[in-house]
């Protein structure tokens, strides 16, 4: 039988969806500030220092296990930005997000085991989706 995994009281849902609305205003002004064109890692790296600079945690490029139902590990995810421990962030610089974006994003949480997820786009036009598993 799997276990749901354990939410710290101080990541609950209430929690990580007011650190979701921070992360998604702090990539907008950046997003204003910088404009699209510039290559992903730009992004990144901007965006964890504006969020460091009001005092948040962010690991970048921090890397996440993969699990099988069993709990095998079958290998693992480098994630753009991990926030509070609690948030993924994927980033993107392209035309428009896909369906084939979302569709990455939901696998990693679903067999990292992780609940809550974004992904933010830097193109032409400025995009996020909220993701929770």
């Amino acid at each position: 039988m799997k276990t749901p995994p354990q939410t710290s009281p101080i990541h609950d849902d209430e929690y990580v969806l007011r650190l979701t609305d921070i992360v998604r205003q702090t990539a907008y002004e950046l997003y204003r500030y910088l404009g699209p064109g510039h290559f992903e890692k730009v992004y990144e790296r901007g965006l964890a220092h504006r969020l460091r600079k009001l005092g948040i945690h962010v690991d970048t490029q921090f890397g996440l296990s993969v699990f099988d139902e069993d709990d095998t590990p079958l290998g693992d995810y480098c994630c753009d930005l991990f926030v509070e421990r609690c948030l993924l962030v994927e980033l993107k610089a392209c035309t428009t997000l896909s369906s084939d974006h979302l569709a990455y994003i939901l696998g990693y949480l679903r067999a990292g085991r992780e609940r809550h997820g974004m992904i933010i786009n830097f193109g032409p036009q400025f995009q996020v989706k909220k993701l929770v598993v």
